[in-house]
């Protein structure tokens, strides 16, 4: 088999992004591409995020190109094996750094490919899936890079110039997330009308899976939200139209995701504690300070808005707080109370 027919190994390539031309088929009802706007609008129609439907649009065009470039320009063209051959060039394709495609990122690209077939089964289009039976790369559950203890925690938390209305947003903004260890989109979507500070409740809403829950939020994290509110806001909205999102940039529009992770990895770093890490990191360190205090790992799968147990059980292999304590007590090898003899 030609490694042109396979697709790989591809060699890296630099300098910008080259522009692609646009998909085949466009005047063809039945061409791949007509089929994938179909089932993109499927997805908005049941409800799925943006996100998902643009990811699911990312990887179908890049298997509709690869198909093109075979000859392959409708849905019965395509069989098992050159779903395979798309798999095998994921397996052999090469970022521009040199470094192949991870497992999860192949992953990504191969189940909306699966599930788009088993649609247009579904609606009629063909006989059988030809990605029904793929198997995909299998990802390894590896545990966060890093964590933060307490005492290091605090001291990123107190970098911030809380002088400054900018500062002072940071640091209500960082002790949301050490808090409630909640993703950084949905800390852009707060709004004032989802702090219940009498309650001590924080609702987030739509978060992963378009899910709404109600967390609970420590009365420091709302001290800070509060001082924020009053003394940094109204500073940062100036003139603006008020849209209700709680924290704003300094232009007065509601924060973006990206800026959080900027503003997150830069206190880190400045804080010189030898960790990396953005808002992630807080989420870690969220999860992994409440299982070591006691908390019960269903309690932080709600608060974490895991959908499956398994995603916040990791924590317990992170967490080693008591198990070291236990070792200390009862291994035969611990050191003497008189220290070295």
């Amino acid at each position: 088999m030609s490694e042109a027919m396979r697709g790989g190994p591809m060699k890296p390539c630099g300098g910008r992004k080259p522009i692609l031309p646009p998909l085949g088929g466009m005047d063809d009802p039945d061409s791949l591409y007509h089929h994938m706007q179909r089932y993109l609008l499927s997805l908005v129609v049941r409800g799925q995020s943006q996100h998902t439907a643009a990811s699911a649009k990312a990887a179908l065009t890049r298997f509709i190109r690869w198909s093109e470039e075979r000859g392959l320009a409708k849905p019965r063209e395509i069989d098992r094996p050159m779903v395979e051959l798309f798999q095998e060039s994921l397996f052999y394709h090469r970022k521009k750094n040199g470094e192949p495609l991870a497992a999860r990122s192949r992953q990504f690209l191969l189940i909306p490919v699966r599930q788009w077939f088993g649609w247009m089964v579904k609606q009629g289009n063909l006989p059988y899936s030809p990605a029904s039976e793929l198997e995909l790369p299998r990802v390894p559950r590896r545990l966060p890079k890093a964590i933060l203890s307490s005492q290091e925690a605090e001291t990123v938390l107190a970098v911030p110039d809380v002088n400054t209305a900018v500062g002072l947003r940071d640091r209500a903004i960082l002790e949301t997330l050490y808090s409630t260890g909640i993703r950084r989109t949905e800390l852009t979507r707060l709004t004032f009308q989802d702090i219940d500070r009498d309650r001590g409740k924080l609702m987030v809403r739509e978060g992963k899976g378009k899910k709404d829950r109600m967390i609970p939020i420590g009365d420091r994290a709302l001290a800070w939200i509060a001082a924020y509110r009053d003394r940094a806001r109204p500073e940062l909205l100036r003139d603006k139209l008020d849209v209700g999102a709680l924290f704003l940039n300094s232009l007065g529009n509601p924060i973006r995701p990206f800026h959080l992770t900027m503003l997150t990895r830069r206190y880190i770093t400045r804080a010189a504690i030898g960790k990396e890490g953005a808002c992630h990191l807080f989420r870690h360190t969220c999860a992994t300070v409440l299982l070591e205090g006691g908390m019960d790992t269903r309690y932080i799968q709600e608060l974490l808005g895991h959908a499956s147990l398994e995603s916040t059980q990791i924590y317990t292999r992170v967490s080693i707080q008591k198990l070291k304590a236990l070792h200390t007590a009862v291994h035969p090898g611990r050191m003497p109370t008189g220290g070295m003899q």
